[in-house]
């Protein structure tokens, strides 16, 4: 069962608070990904750039557990967050990072269909995205979405480690 969750859209370089979730996201992107496959070193060039931008959901207070900081226990900390990219005609999901302990409580498909609403506003005619066939939480949860399997392609993310293409296509009626 989908919670209903404010996914909230990062407005970069507008206040301090920004700096900090910016800070806070980059200390989750090199927790998350091995660093071949991280924007950490790079991540404020990619969420400035054009036609691009980032949602994040917060930890939901009462599901937070037992915060590590009092920051943390004051603003939920970030659950995860979401990178896409729009072209005039499709959008890439380009990352989507869940805290691993948020990880199978709804925030992936919570910011994953708020990014697919949000490209469709701008009439894209298609969604893609690359994931691991090993990380079958993620490849479930794009299937149960709608997106499908395009094609496989080899050495994606390092030699011997390939990745699916998928994409979801809308409608050209809607």
């Amino acid at each position: 069962m989908e919670k209903n969750r404010l996914v909230k859209s990062l407005e970069v370089g507008k206040t301090n608070r920004d700096e900090a979730l910016v800070a806070e996201l980059i200390r989750l992107e090199k927790r998350i990904f091995p660093k071949h496959e991280s924007l950490a070193e790079n991540f404020g060039q990619e969420i400035q750039r054009r036609n691009s931008g980032v949602l994040y959901v917060l930890e939901d207070s009462s599901e937070s557990g037992n915060p590590s900081t009092n920051e943390e226990k004051v603003r939920g900390g970030v659950a995860g967050y979401l990178m896409y990219s729009c072209t005039s005609l499709v959008a890439t999901i380009t990352k989507l990072a869940v805290k691993e302990s948020c990880r199978r409580q709804g925030y992936g498909e919570t910011l994953l269909r708020a990014a697919i609403e949000k490209v469709r506003s701008k009439k894209v005619m298609c969604v893609n995205l690359h994931v691991d066939p090993v990380r079958e939480p993620a490849f479930s949860l794009y299937k149960k979405l709608g997106f499908e399997i395009e094609t496989l392609v080899h050495s994606y993310y390092a030699p011997n480690r390939d990745a699916y293409r998928m994409v979801l296509t809308f409608d050209s009626d809607k």
